[in-house]
């Protein structure tokens, strides 16, 4: 299902999509990675922003 831009609301900011080029971009400028780290992270620990986080950090999870 596709982001409803008019829902902004914290449900939507917990996860990151990789199928909207803008929050590639945004979360990747976040954490201060590449594209391609975020998407390897994403891989590796799905897409929930604070294990991303952490998973970046070298955090174990």
């Amino acid at each position: 299902m596709a982001d409803d831009k008019t829902k902004t609301g914290g449900q939507d900011r917990s996860r990151i999509s990789l199928s909207e080029d803008y929050e590639v971009r945004d979360w990747a400028a976040k954490f201060g990675v590449t594209a391609e780290q975020l998407k390897a992270a994403i891989q590796a620990v799905g897409n929930d922003a604070k294990a991303v986080e952490e998973h970046l950090k070298g955090g174990k999870r």
